[in-house]
Formats: C-alpha cells, sequence, structure tokens
C-alpha cells in the first residue's frame, strides 16, 4: 500500500489514489501518525515569526491577548473559541493613504538565521519516507489587509484607492519574498502551502478584477519559488471561492482546501479533472451540537466520500470546531471523523470496483 504522503502526492499529478486520503491540515487535528499525508514545518526563529499566544507547558492559554510584528493587537475568549483575531474596536490602520507611516517592517537580517540547522530542527518530526513537509508563505494579503483595517475599512480601500492597497501588499510581499525563497531552498517541502480567505458563504469579497488586478499577483509571487522547483501549491481559502480556482491555477495551485459544500464541488472536479484537488466536501452542521453522537457523524464521513471521492481527485478534509467549554468533546468527535475516513475510506475504490 502507497504511503499517505505518496497516495496523496499523486493525485496533484492527475493520477488516481490507491484510497481516500485525509487532509488533516497538516496535522492541525486528528491522530499524528502515519496516515497524515504532511505535516507543517515552517521556520521557527522568533525573528521571523514576531510575537505571538503565550502557552504553558500543558498548552495552556496563558494570555487572551498580543500584539502581533506588524502591530496588529489580537484577543482570543470564549466566543471565538480561544482563537486569536484581530482586536475589532482597535484596528491598527485607519486611512489606507497613510500606509506608510503605521506599516512598518520588522528589523531582520535574513543572513542572521543558520537556516540549514533551523530547517533540520523543524523538520525533525517527520519521518519523510512516509509523510510529507509543508511549508508555507505566511502571508495571505486579503486577510493581513483586513487585520490592518476590518472588513469595512479594507472593502472601502479597495474600491476607492486599490493602488494604494497594492503598494502597501508589495511592500509587506517585500519582507515576506525572501523567507520564502530560503524556506523552500532549505527545508525542501513536498507541499507549499497557501491561505487566503477571500470569500463569505456565498461568495467573494469582491470582484474578480480586484482579485486579478490586487492579490493575484501577490499570490503569485509568493509561489513562484515552489513553481520553478517544481514543488505543487496548495492553497486554503473557506466560503464560495470558485470563481478564482482557474486564476489560482495560474500560479501552481493543484490541492485546494477545505472545499466547503457552497462551491459546486462535483461540478469543480469534472471540470478540472487531473489539474485540481478538491480537498473539503465536510460543513457538518449537528442537530444536538453539544452531543454530536457517533453514529450521526460516521455516517456523514461516509456520504461525502460516497459523494465526492469516486474518480480521484478528491481528499477528505474536514473537522468538528465545537465551542471551548466542549472541548473534550470535539476532540472525540475529530479523532471519529478521522477515523472513519481511514477505515472507510482505505477500502473504497477495492469495494468500488468489486
Amino acid at each position: 500500500m502507497l504511503t499517505a504522503k505518496e497516495n496523496y502526492l499523486r493525485m496533484g499529478k492527475g493520477e488516481m489514489p490507491e484510497y481516500v486520503p485525509n487532509w488533516t491540515m497538516g496535522g492541525i487535528w486528528g491522530p499524528i501518525d502515519e496516515s497524515v499525508p504532511a505535516l507543517f514545518c515552517n521556520p521557527s526563529s522568533p525573528d521571523i515569526n514576531g510575537p505571538g499566544p503565550v502557552f504553558g507547558p500543558d498548552r495552556t492559554l496563558l494570555s487572551t491577548e498580543y500584539t502581533d510584528m506588524w502591530g496588529v493587537p489580537h484577543i482570543a475568549n470564549p466566543e471565538t473559541g480561544y482563537q486569536f483575531i484581530p482586536r475589532p474596536w482597535d484596528f491598527h490602520l485607519e486611512d489606507i493613504t497613510k500606509w506608510d507611516q503605521v506599516i512598518k517592517k520588522p528589523d531582520f537580517d535574513i543572513h542572521s538565521i543558520d537556516w540549514e540547522t533551523m530547517a533540520q530542527k523543524d523538520t525533525a518530526r517527520v519521518n519523510r519516507a512516509v509523510t510529507g513537509v509543508m511549508s508555507g508563505g505566511g502571508f495571505g494579503p486579503f486577510q493581513f489587509l483586513v487585520g490592518q483595517m476590518g472588513f469595512c475599512e479594507a472593502l472601502c480601500a479597495l474600491a476607492e484607492e486599490p493602488e494604494t492597497v497594492k503598494e502597501m501588499l508589495h511592500y509587506v510581499c517585500d519582507w515576506y519574498e525572501p523567507i520564502v525563497e530560503k524556506v523552500v531552498e532549505y527545508y525542501k517541502p513536498d507541499l507549499f502551502y497557501l491561505l487566503d480567505d477571500s470569500a463569505s458563504r456565498n461568495q467573494p469579497f469582491f470582484s474578480m478584477e480586484t482579485y486579478r488586478d490586487v492579490f493575484k499577483p501577490i499570490y503569485a509571487r509568493m509561489s513562484r519559488h515552489a513553481v520553478n522547483r517544481g514543488i505543487p501549491v496548495q492553497f486554503h481559502n473557506c466560503g464560495r471561492c470558485e470563481d478564482q480556482l482557474e486564476d489560482m491555477m495560474d500560479f501552481g495551485v493543484v490541492f485546494w482546501d477545505p472545499a466547503q459544500t457552497r462551491n459546486d464541488l462535483k461540478g469543480i472536479k469534472e471540470k478540472y479533472k487531473g489539474k485540481l484537488v478538491v480537498c473539503g466536501g465536510y460543513d457538518f452542521i449537528p442537530k444536538d451540537a453539544s452531543n454530536v453522537g457517533e453514529d450521526e457523524i460516521r455516517s456523514y464521513v461516509r456520504d461525502v466520500i460516497d459523494q465526492l471521492a469516486p474518480g480521484g481527485g478528491f481528499a477528505f478534509c474536514g473537522m468538528y470546531l465545537g465551542q471551548a467549554a466542549w472541548a473534550a468533546h470535539v476532540k472525540q468527535v475529530n479523532l471519529w471523523i478521522c477515523d472513519e475516513v481511514n477505515t472507510y475510506g482505505k477500502n473504497f475504490f477495492k469495494t468500488a470496483k468489486a
């Protein structure tokens, strides 16, 4: 049987998988074992990452606020599931025309880091014979803009001052791109990861003209070092973003997650067969969110696989996000999800042939 890495990567070449892959967002949820196609391995240097949340030795969150290296204050609370978001009443940048007075590149000398030693350390947990290394760009231009200004002001800036927005985003990209080049050189990832949530549940936040003029050139800059080395790109974009898929493929995207069901997933699979891998299909809303049953979960997972796995080009990608108060139950539900994908999905194509 193919390893999880081999099985996943072969789909990026337009080939059929041996079994249904389970994409767990680079090991963010589910058990970390040989069923995981790839694990996130990004630079650990604080000079690159800047300040972040403070955790105790048992991963308990010790502070619910921090300010990132671009000056954006973040906050977490029970309503966010203790996930950090930019503080909604205190946005960093109020006037896009004055961005250069507010946005300053972090003071960082890229040559001061021993990249080879850091890459060895950051990838040491991965058995590359069976699991891939996934490294990413760390810069989503739309989310960066929103983090600086908030949704309303960011969208107004795009409509009123698109050239100024582009100027700011390329300035920020000037800082990130050399780091990406080093990551690709020293981490030698099997997959290169980009993420930028640019769509709502029903439609993109902006027009395709804005996408192509403002954002697509940034994505192309961030991905080109991987594409030039033949490394497939995976792009994370939530919401109904199917309008953008063809343009995403222009800058090397081969895998797309979390492929939510507001998109025409069956139509997308057929249209881009052999060119794009759909990783997703899971948007389960339980009847009772505080008490999700095992049979209910497993049945839903099987239904997703039955609908989207035939013909290949699909990896299951999904998790249950419950409130923080249900943490233990949420973990159990996600273990059920992973187990069902890995048991039902292992023999799916063999059973289908039979």
